[in-house]
């Protein structure tokens, strides 16, 4: 008598699969991140780790204190300490999406589009959220918005406080990560253009604004732009949540009015310090950091508004779309069916059509029946 095998109740993929990479990126991740932080411990990996975690770049000359902060530029070691904060930001969003999102979703029941999209504006309402406080801080540190001739003044901006340079490192870092998580995801083929391209962009604008020194308007770009995103992914959660469509809507009316305002509030504060401020500004293309030309200025003006002009036409596409469909039918087609007479017999027709001629023809139409009957 022989026994059967026990079948394995372990439902874990193979190692070094796709579906076991998907399943334990975080841990992956996090495990890689955590060989810097070790290497730190270490007197001969120090440096090394060193260069990947802290920021560098220092070019502090006067007597440090607590009212003179320390001071950086940016340079190529900056792409470590982007590659560092890029793995953190694959470990928070695995986070924030297994202990936030995925205990929201089971309650929601949502559909796998749906599911998608919850979790999608989920991970970047967090996003945005933290950016707008973080970025408002350092306008406000900065003295950015009761001076806001302090946007073009002293250009070439190429030294940042702590806290600033740390805020666009952690911007590259966030839009780089989004790329492998369309993989960690799984994020269907005809959502991943939309989403490339929002991200590119992004890495584009930001890397630009602080290369080229614009790092304070590029700020107040950002925080403006995010502000209104937020807005927009708070309506979409309680679309999600609210069934009766009423929050939904008070919602999407709070996104329309800033999503309006962001637009007009970006292309004033590009053409006030690109157009007017910076022309009015010392130039000195030769210093190094020094981009104050006509051709950049320009360049930089018309991709900011044209992204804006985009970005609007879009929402007036948008708008107009919702309202076609939403919008009842001015002019109804009326159909008018033909009687229909019920209970009509063989004889009735005939019967009909003796009963319309004259008396005379109708007794000459008898005369003529009988004779016939005769004959036959």
């Amino acid at each position: 008598m022989g026994f059967k095998g026990r079948k394995s109740s372990s439902k874990n993929p193979p190692i070094f699969s796709h579906e076991f990479v998907i399943q334990n990126h975080a841990d992956i991740v996090s495990c890689v991140a955590l060989v810097f932080v070790i290497g730190l411990l270490i007197q001969a990996t120090s440096p090394f780790a060193y260069m990947f975690i802290a920021l560098h770049h220092n070019v502090s000359t006067e007597n440090i204190g607590p009212e003179v902060p320390f001071r950086y530029t940016y340079g190529l070691k900056d792409i470590c300490v982007v590659f560092f904060y890029f793995l953190i930001c694959i470990v928070m969003h695995a986070i924030i999406q297994e202990y936030i999102l995925d205990k929201v979703t089971r309650k929601l029941h949502l559909s796998k589009v749906k599911l998608s999209k919850f979790n999608e504006s989920g991970q970047l309402l967090v996003f945005y959220i933290m950016t707008v406080l973080w970025g408002g801080d350092v306008i406000i540190k900065e003295n950015l918005i009761f001076n806001i001739s302090a946007l073009w003044e002293g250009y070439p901006h190429s030294e940042m406080v702590f806290m600033f340079k740390f805020f666009f490192i952690i911007q590259l870092s966030y839009w780089l990560h989004t790329f492998p998580e369309l993989y960690f995801q799984k994020i269907k083929k005809e959502e991943m253009p939309e989403r490339i391209a929002y991200a590119s962009v992004a890495i584009v604008f930001i890397a630009a604004a602080y290369l080229l020194n614009f790092n304070r308007v590029g700020i107040c770009l950002l925080v403006l732009h995010y502000l209104s995103e937020a807005f927009y992914h708070i309506a979409r959660l309680i679309d999600f949540v609210d069934k009766e469509e009423r929050g939904s809507k008070a919602g999407y009316m709070v996104w329309h009015v800033f999503f309006v305002l962001a637009r007009l509030g970006s292309v004033m504060l590009s053409v006030l310090t690109f157009w007017y401020g910076l022309s009015l500004a010392p130039s000195n293309t030769g210093a190094p950091g020094d981009f104050n030309s006509p051709t950049v200025r320009v360049g930089a003006l018309t991709a900011v508004v044209l992204l804006q002009v985009y970005l609007m036409f879009n929402f007036i596409t948008d708008q107009l779309r919702q309202l076609r469909e939403t919008a009842p039918a001015s002019v109804r087609k009326l159909t008018v069916k033909p009687k229909q007479v019920v209970g009509k017999k063989k004889g009735d027709g005939k019967k009909q059509e003796y009963d319309e001629l004259t008396e005379v023809d109708q007794n000459t139409k008898k005369n003529l029946k009988q004779r016939t009957q005769k004959v036959k």
